[in-house]
């Protein structure tokens, strides 16, 4: 993003007056707010917002490419329409161009809690220390009082379209979930949105539904996202491009307009390892601004989904 204009109503819950102070936020070139209320109506701030932006064009205009290395790349990770195939294909693949990544000073959001639920021992005894190992537990547990609260289980998670894939328990799910984290060790855990600022490979608590835990990886600064499909996803993430890791030949081809990268070839004998390192340099030709099928496709508009708790009253 070059510049931002944000538009509130005014009297919201979300006040733009206080989430400036609460974060010594100021307007600047590159950043503009106003409210429907003060400007004096939808038509006014229409107007006002065109000028706005007229304003900041050429101050963005001035940005040129530069070259960075990847250790500037923060790579959301992401399953969605998981399958049977998702834990011996695509996940460990995408766990190995992690470890790629990470040897080239790069970061790696894992998150969706409920779907590591019962292999978090794989993670927490990966913790670079104590205090990161007990602070993923105790997402864990916060979960489970979470989910029992709202009479919900978290042994119940596999969708219909995971069990139709192969998947019957959440155990299942989440053996294969993990192993998009790769081998290196975990060097922090984060709570939903919180800005990620370790190196290496991360963990960020979320809910398991795609969108909303995508909103906050990106929230939190990853600029790119690797997304494994088993059953096939059309998802979207503005301004972050999704790249979809398709975990066998069959989705791959019948989903040939939204799959970046056919990770079914392993069933076929190509390794893991040369598998990771496709995906490690298709994210960097990404990063470098070759669009994934979902950009060309247009989606992501929509798939901005912050993470709602509580009752709506």
């Amino acid at each position: 993003m070059g510049a931002v204009l944000m538009v509130g109503l005014g009297c919201e819950g979300f006040q733009i007056g206080r989430w400036k102070d609460a974060y010594n936020i100021q307007e600047s070139d590159t950043f503009r707010s106003m409210t429907i209320q003060e400007v004096g109506g939808t038509k006014k701030t229409v107007m006002k917002g065109v000028e706005a932006i007229l304003e900041m064009l050429p101050v963005v205009n001035k940005a040129v490419r530069t070259t960075q290395p990847a250790s500037e790349l923060v790579l959301a990770l992401q399953c969605g329409g998981s399958d049977g195939y998702s834990g011996i294909t695509a996940n460990p693949a995408l766990g190995a161009a992690v470890d790629i990544l990470v040897a080239h000073g790069g970061t790696a959001i894992l998150s969706e809690t409920p779907e590591i639920y019962g292999a978090e021992h794989l993670l927490t005894r990966r913790a670079a220390s104590k205090a990161v190992g007990e602070k993923l537990v105790a997402r864990i547990k916060w979960w489970e009082d979470y989910t029992a609260r709202n009479k919900m289980e978290m042994n119940n998670n596999p969708s219909p379209g995971n069990k139709l894939g192969g998947l019957t328990t959440i155990l299942e799910k989440s053996l294969g979930a993990a192993a998009k984290g790769g081998t290196t060790a975990l060097t922090a855990v984060y709570e939903y949105a919180e800005p990620v600022t370790e190196k290496g490979f991360v963990y960020m608590d979320t809910p398991g539904y795609d969108p909303v835990a995508a909103t906050g990886q990106v929230a939190g600064g990853a600029n790119v996202l690797a997304f494994t499909t088993g059953r096939g996803s059309a998802y979207g993430c503005k301004p972050t491009p999704s790249i979809k890791l398709a975990t066998n030949s069959y989705i791959y081809t019948q989903m040939i307009d939204d799959m970046d990268i056919n990770c079914g070839d392993i069933i076929d004998g190509v390794s893991i390892e040369a598998k990771g390192r496709e995906i490690f340099e298709h994210v960097l030709r990404v990063a470098s601004g070759e669009h994934t099928k979902s950009e060309a496709l247009g989606y992501g508009d929509a798939e901005f989904v912050p993470w709602t708790i509580g009752a709506t009253m």
